[in-house]
């Protein structure tokens, strides 16, 4: 009796501990965006966004910290091959991400020397569990572009979304999230003010 007693209390704590992880674990959609809803112009241009402020004056470092795994789509990622690493530059840039990076795409895109990349396509829920599994229990952020970000929240995956919304509208574009979340909506968790340029907006995301 003893020992089913103590087997119940270690199965109870084990429970405990894995639903604490799971809880700490969040996957976050984080960007910026203009004031009506896009993230990019229709030619993915983000020449709009960087003269609004500082990304070190954002919860960027901090929130990057505790980023454990990476997700991002084509489009994306070829824009940070075109304006980060320059790979026909004479002096090419460094991919700025220690985290693994998953990169969903159904054509064939060249990787990056001394890079984490790992490039998917299809069903997004196989491909969370992985980085689920390699995040070292830390967060998985969802760069973008919205309609992949749009999959996991299909599939029942996303919980946080966090964006910039930056003091500039731009008419049309890529919009920040194209899916219809009305009932129950997205929960207000905290806004904060960056300079005259931002305002942080963070929300809980419901089960879709």
């Amino acid at each position: 009796m003893a020992a089913l007693k103590r087997l119940s209390t270690y199965r109870k704590r084990t429970r405990t501990k894995q639903e604490t992880v799971g809880e700490l674990m969040r996957t976050q959609y984080y960007t910026a965006m203009s004031l009506d809803g896009f993230i990019a112009t229709k030619d993915d241009s983000l020449d709009w966004l960087f003269p609004l402020g500082d990304i070190n004056d954002t919860s960027y470092p901090q929130f990057i910290n505790e980023v454990g795994a990476l997700a991002m789509g084509s489009a994306t990622y070829e824009w940070m091959l075109r304006h980060v690493i320059k790979p026909d530059s004479p002096t090419p840039g460094k991919w700025p991400y220690r985290q693994p990076t998953w990169v969903f795409s159904h054509r064939q895109l060249s990787g990056i020397d001394n890079a984490d990349i790992r490039f998917v396509n299809g069903d997004v829920r196989p491909v969370h569990a992985q980085m689920r599994a390699e995040a070292d229990d830390k967060n998985i952020w969802l760069v973008g572009g919205g309609d992949l970000v749009g999959q996991f929240y299909d599939a029942g995956l996303l919980n946080e979304i966090i964006t910039q919304v930056g003091s500039v509208t731009l008419g049309a574009g890529k919009p920040l999230l194209p899916r219809r979340i009305t009932s129950p909506s997205l929960k207000l968790i905290s806004v904060q003010q960056i300079g005259q340029g931002f305002a942080e907006l963070r929300y809980e995301v419901p089960l879709p």
